[in-house]
């Protein structure tokens, strides 16, 4: 069965050719964008209607680069969830509005249960009933998850009389809006509409342009300098398990962490960058990561990371399913059901299954321990110092086995990877450390297959050629930045700095002016292999 690789950096090899409007690609960062905001600005001056009229129109352009002949099916959802959420919102009969919002939302799941789904369905029905039904192959739409997440929003925000603004154009341009439509963050009506209508946003402000070129271009570096740098390491153990190679501790460990730090430094990269964007508009999207390996338990893990999405999972399906209103068992149940969803919606693939389990597990295992603890006398209190550490560490090693899973081809690829994280797989060392083995074998210890000296990366080619002193030097980086230094959001946005005054003073401000451009130059120069961000898959 083929999965959708969201460790492929060429974005899925139809649209190899299309890198032109990646957001870390020169044709978008030097053409692209400055066309668009220069337009975006002038048009304003005459007419704040055909500003964003050309706003909408530049997005769906930018969608339709990727891939012109998805642009009818990306219009055609958005005429017709349109119409359902007009004729809800004018229904005179509360059963009609009703009838309209299942019949939208029923709509909407067919539409992406096809597209994204059908294969994975008729591939399961075929292995588990050893049938062979085939079906002509389906390419799957960009983005087609998060346009869909965010009209379905858009459907039930009107049904329940929280989104009442029915401009056409404003409401093409919240669901096309070019910063967000590929990988997100899931947008409610709420949010975008109001800023849309002010007039605020078609005033060019400075401010707003030195906030988001700085995040953008820390957005930039972590994505070409980090995120990019940690994939060489972990593509080929991924490879290697996927042809049936079982890596030995170290190999396992160096892909799996690589591919835990490449996927935080990509989404975090693309996050800062899709925030930094729409802020030169004036448009201020919702933060969408926080931190997230700081967290200290998995709870906590889920309010930080993909921060939108979470929260639509919560407020769309957890909720609805009863949330924590029914009992504890109840709640564990609608736990587990909307994580194995959430790992569904990442791709249609077994594996994803499997991560959406087992971060379900975790959190029904950390609700568990919560209500024991309540039930002993201890209070739930945020823990300082080394029970903190300790949180944290137990946290991330959990998300890092969850992350093998979710990157892994098959589960027969993940299952090795894991099993040589584990140590189950034996230990590689390397070749100048033979005299070790010797000494075991000469006091008579049978080392047999479980200790071999056929090198660190046991004869991979590609990771010997990288070494491991480089990536020694990017572990070390990436864990400065993403447990010791603030966040982008705290060293950039003037509403998140709040909190620590010391990055408002002058003299801060200098430095990171100074840092920004000297980052800016180095990733600039950087860009020479173009790469898709890993959720640009999803």
């Amino acid at each position: 069965m083929q999965r959708h690789d969201p460790g492929n950096s060429g974005l899925g090899k139809s649209f190899l050719g299309n890198d032109f409007m990646l957001f870390n690609s020169y044709g978008f960062i030097l053409g692209y964008l400055p066309i668009v905001l220069g337009g975006f600005f002038l048009i304003a001056r005459n007419s704040h209607r055909l500003a964003a009229l050309w706003l909408a129109a530049a997005s769906v352009f930018f969608y339709g680069w990727w891939n012109v002949k998805f642009v009818p099916l990306l219009l055609a959802s958005i005429a017709f969830n349109y119409a359902i959420g007009y004729a809800i919102g004018h229904a005179r009969v509360s059963s009609s509005a009703r009838h309209l919002l299942a019949a939208g939302i029923v709509a909407d799941l067919v539409l992406l249960g096809v597209f994204k789904y059908t294969h994975f369905f008729i591939g399961s029905i075929n292995d588990f009933f050893g049938l062979n039904i085939e079906l002509a192959r389906i390419v799957l739409p960009l983005g087609i998850s998060f346009f869909t997440f965010t009209q379905i929003a858009y459907l039930v925000d009107v049904y329940r009389g929280i989104a009442r603004e029915y401009d056409f154009i404003h409401y093409l341009l919240f669901v096309t809006y070019f910063p967000h439509l590929i990988a997100g963050p899931v947008l409610h009506h709420k949010q975008m509409m109001p800023q849309f209508a002010s007039a605020s946003i078609y005033r060019p402000q400075y401010s707003n342009m030195g906030i988001g070129l700085t995040l953008f271009t820390i957005g930039l570096a972590k994505k070409v300098l980090l995120a990019d740098s940690f994939g060489q390491y972990a593509d080929p153990v991924f490879a290697a398990a996927k042809d049936g190679f079982e890596p030995r501790f170290i190999m396992a460990w160096t892909g799996a962490l690589a591919y835990t730090f490449q996927l935080y430094f990509d989404f975090s990269g693309y996050s800062d960058m899709a925030v930094g964007l729409s802020r030169m508009f004036g448009v201020q999207l919702p933060v969408n990561f926080n931190s997230p390996y700081k967290a200290w338990n998995v709870i906590e893990f889920w309010r930080r990371w993909h921060m939108t999405l979470s929260a639509f999972l919560r407020d769309y399906l957890y909720i609805p399913l009863g949330g924590n209103r029914l009992g504890p068992v109840r709640r564990h149940v609608n736990l587990m059901i909307t994580m194995l969803l959430g790992g569904l919606w990442h791709g249609a693939n077994w594996t994803f299954v499997v991560w959406g389990g087992l971060h379900g597990f975790f959190l029904v295992s950390n609700h568990a321990w919560r209500a024991l603890r309540l039930r002993l006398g201890i209070p739930l209190v945020e823990p300082t110092g080394l029970g903190r550490m300790t949180g944290v560490a137990i946290t991330f090693l959990c998300v890092v086995v969850a992350w093998v899973f979710f990157r892994a081809e098959s589960l027969a690829a993940g299952l090795v990877i894991a099993k040589g994280c584990f140590g189950l797989s034996g230990l590689a060392l390397s070749h100048r450390l033979e005299s070790i083995g010797e000494i075991l074998r000469n006091d008579g210890v049978n080392t047999g297959n479980s200790l071999v000296f056929t090198g660190w990366f046991e004869g991979n080619a590609a990771l010997n050629l990288l070494g491991g002193v480089k990536i020694a030097i990017l572990v070390f980086t990436g864990s400065l930045l993403i447990w010791v230094f603030p966040n982008s959001q705290n060293l950039v946005l003037p509403e998140y700095r709040t909190a620590r005054p010391i990055l408002s003073h002058p003299r801060f401000m200098r430095w990171l002016a100074i840092t920004t451009g000297c980052m800016a130059a180095v990733a600039l120069s950087s860009i020479s292999k173009i790469s898709a961000f890993l959720y640009y898959q999803f």
